[in-house]
């Protein structure tokens, strides 16, 4: 099975540059979508099933244009989960799980620290995140958690990691979370496979050079429960 994640900064301007033609050519089996900042009503479902995702869900933000993740499947899945029951992680649209017979894929899309108490509420977020996760996998024991945890693990995951070490995204505690979140039973299956650095998968646009000049951050995971 391959599982591809995405962050699309916005499922209808992804869609006008091409992204159901996209999505025919690779032939993913199951793609995990973040940042939709959509509701169902609002999009060409049908475009999606005549394209060959008959299955798909989508678990918007309260607030509308922001946030929200999504899971499109070429199989249908035994059981969807909209969220954690968590109401402070729903409101934003966060998480969608589908179960499949031997394992589960979800689709996160962790939140970004752009002020202090942004920060804090992702601190929070992930503290509760984690504890969610270790009774899920009483229940489910093999998890694929892919989309954007708006973390950079490690220094080569960042093209600059001096001049970032006090920027939210890099900051030692988001680091160590991720570090125990690992440690807990997951694979970063990218790294496992890809040594060399220079691999990432966000630029800012607020430098114009930044994506050509491969100046970026590797923030997005598909992280893998061990074996």
């Amino acid at each position: 099975m391959r599982i591809v994640s995405y962050n699309v900064n916005g499922i209808r301007a992804a869609i006008s540059k091409g992204f159901i033609n996209w999505l025919e050519q690779a032939k993913p089996d199951v793609v995990c979508l973040q940042e939709i900042k959509a509701t169902p009503d609002q999009l060409p479902l049908l475009d999606f099933e005549l394209a060959g995702y008959p299955y798909h869900y989508w678990f918007p933000a309260t607030k509308k244009g922001y946030s929200g993740v999504a899971i499109l499947s070429k199989i249908k899945p035994n059981n969807v989960v909209f969220g954690t029951g968590i109401e402070h992680m729903d409101f934003e649209g966060r998480t969608v799980r589908v179960d499949f017979d031997d394992f589960s894929v979800m689709s996160l899309y962790l939140p970004s620290g752009t002020n202090i108490e942004r920060l804090n509420h992702k601190f929070m977020f992930m503290d509760d995140f984690q504890n969610y996760i270790n009774d899920l996998k009483k229940e489910i024991p093999n998890l694929v958690i892919c989309g954007d945890y708006n973390i950079c693990h490690e220094a080569i995951d960042i093209h600059d990691p001096i001049r970032n070490a006090k920027v939210s995204g890099f900051l030692p505690a988001e680091r160590a979370w991720l570090d125990a979140f690992l440690k807990n039973g997951f694979i970063d299956s990218f790294r496992h496979l890809n040594k060399e650095p220079g691999h990432y998968s966000w630029w800012t646009v607020r430098v114009k050079t930044a994506r050509t000049d491969n100046k970026g951050w590797r923030i997005d995971y598909c992280l893998v429960s061990e074996p």
